[in-house]
This record gives structure tokens, sequence and C-alpha cells, in this order.
């Protein structure tokens, strides 16, 4: 056994209903905080972060980061002299943050109110002419983050799903990421495990806080783990889906994966072991499918604004970007399988 295993320097604070005691503490000594969240989540953020000091509310946030929209937040950080980047919400929130750190190197704390994991990762992602670039910088890591179930609490139960299941996609690219190590699948299948215990759990009593936290928990693991792994192949195919044609970031990623895990599961004999395991299942596809049963299934790419005949040029986009290490060879061919059964909603290795 031989491998590097990098650690991000993180606090983790992480409690129901301590985010206000825990903002003033992990934001100590800051003078001008740039605070980024959605317009619809400009009131509640407000009132969380009303004893600091808030030089500049912003609320011009996007989905995929347009660098349009990223050089506009950097030139009001600028202006408003901010020392530190508060980003209160989900990934598009976050990551407009890291946007402004990649090119400033000020510091963030993050408030995550969605299961999207961005904020334990130093990946970055700005879209430009229907291209979405990412990359990894330890600049964007934020150096806090305020885990607060509580602020999970409005979100509707088919967002929740969706966005744990999005986190679900990083547990499975942890397993046979470029970089990835047996500290990743460990990480990786512990958050499998609360997944599937706690996804149901909020599908069942969404106003009770026991399975949020357990999401919460599963999003953080599976983040962590896939920034130390790297993007496999699932994320190299959502990361164009999402930029070229502007489709909804966690859906995307729920309606891909069953058809990813299935076309490398035979090749990766461990970490489908693994998988298998936390779904408590004799198999990691069919683990993935019962879950996905009990949840009500998910939207198929068609559904989600993305027509036939997008799937030729995806595949064009896609196959360059393919990760040299997949557990078994991609072809163009093996990538339009897995889109057209991703568009059509079939059944995961039947098309």
């Amino acid at each position: 056994m031989r491998f590097t295993h990098d650690t991000l320097a993180q606090q983790v604070r992480f409690g129901s209903g301590t985010v206000g005691d825990a903002l003033a503490e992990v934001t100590a000594g800051a003078q001008r905080i740039m605070l980024l969240c959605t317009p619809r989540e400009s009131e509640r953020a407000a009132a969380i972060t009303a004893g600091l000091p808030v030089a500049l509310a912003y609320h011009d946030v996007a989905m995929h980061v347009p660098i349009e929209v990223a050089d506009r937040a950097r030139t009001a950080a600028a202006d408003a002299q901010a020392d530190l980047l508060l980003c209160f919400g989900g990934g598009s929130a976050i990551g407009l943050a890291k946007a402004v750190a990649l090119t400033s190197s000020l510091p963030i704390v993050a408030v995550p109110t969605t299961y999207s994991g961005s904020e334990a990762t130093s990946v970055w992602g700005l879209t430009e002419d229907g291209r979405k670039t990412t990359g990894v910088d330890p600049r964007v890591a934020p150096r806090a983050i305020v885990y607060d179930a509580e602020l999970t609490l409005g979100l509707p139960v088919a967002t929740s799903t969706t966005s744990g299941l999005n986190a679900l996609a990083h547990c499975v690219d942890a397993m046979w990421g470029p970089r990835a190590d047996p500290i990743d699948r460990v990480l990786a299948a512990e958050s499998a495990r609360a997944l599937r215990d706690g996804l149901p759990a909020v599908s069942a009593d969404p106003s009770g806080l026991p399975g949020r936290e357990q999401v919460l928990y599963a999003a953080y693991l599976a983040a962590t783990a896939f920034s130390s792994a790297g993007s496999g192949l699932h994320h190299k195919i959502c990361h164009v889906l999402g930029g070229a044609f502007d489709l909804p970031h966690a859906p995307t990623h729920a309606a891909v994966l069953p058809h990813v895990l299935a076309f490398n599961a035979t090749a990766a004999p461990e970490a489908e072991a693994r998988l298998a395991a936390a779904f408590g299942a004799d198999g990691a596809v069919a683990g993935l499918a019962a879950l996905y049963a009990e949840l009500g299934g998910v939207r198929p790419l068609r559904d989600l604004g993305m027509a036939e005949n997008d799937i030729d040029p995806a595949v064009e986009a896609i196959a360059p970007l393919v990760p040299s290490g997949n557990p078994r060879p991609v072809t163009s061919a093996d990538l339009h399988r897995i889109l057209s059964a991703a568009w059509s909603g079939a059944a995961p290795g039947t098309v």
C-alpha cells in the first residue's frame, strides 16, 4: 500500500441551532465582510448575520458561475474593500465566492443550506461561451464551514433528494477518481451509508432534524473524499452538460449517476463492494436503484431541458475529458449509450 493523501485545512462547525454563535467565532477579526447569497436567501442571511460587520450584501448569483457574473462580483468585492467572503446558500453562492477568492485570495467562510458539498472542496468552476471550466486551487477552499441542519428545513423534499444524490455522485467518483486513495474510499463509503439512511428519513419526515443531519454530515464526507480523489467520469460528463446546455446542477447529477455507476462497477470490484455494503444490497447498481425507487425516482435529462440532438455534441465535448485512469476504457460509443440512457430514463446498463 502506497499513496499520498492531501487534507484541506478547514474548521468544521456542526450543530443544529448553532449558526449564530458559530459564525461570530469563525469570522472574528474580519472588519468588512462581503455576504454572498441569492435574492431568495437574502432576508434569512441578513437576519443570521445581523451582528457581523457586513460591508456588502451581494445577490447577483447564477448557476454554473458565468464568467461575467464572476467578474462583477470580483469588482464589487474590491470596491467594498472586503476582507472576508461569507457565502450563504447552495453551490451557486459558494461557487461565486470561490470565483472571487481565486483572483483575490480573500478567505471564505461557508454556510451551506443544501447538500452540494462545494464548501468542502478546493474545486472551482466557471462557465464561458457555453463551456464550463473547472480547476483546483487551495485559495478557493473555505477556511471554515458552519453546518446547521435547521437551515435545511425549508428545502423541499424533491430538492433535498436531488441535492443529496449530487452528494452521492461525489461518493461514487471518489471511489475511482484520478487521485483516489484508501482514505477517500472509506470516507465515500461512510457518506453513502449516511445518505442511504438519511435521504429516506428526510422524505418521510421533512420537518425532522435527524435525517437532515445525516445527509448534511454525508455531504461533507462525500465532498472531502471527492476533493482529494478528483473528478471522475461522472463529473466530467455533468460539467459538460451543465455548461453547454444550462441544465440544473443537482438534477443532472441525479439523472446521470446510475448509468456511470453501471458502466464502471464491473471493472472496479473493490469500489463496487464498498458501495454495495453501504447501500445494504447485494450489488452497488441494485442498491442505488432501490434507493432511487424509495425516493420516488428522478427526472431523465430530456425532462431537464436537454434535447435528443444535443447528445452527439455532448459526446464530442466529453470524449477528450475522460480521465485516463477510469476503471475501464471509455469510447465515444460508450458515452453515447450512457447519455442516451440518462436522456430517456432507461434502466442503467440496458441501452
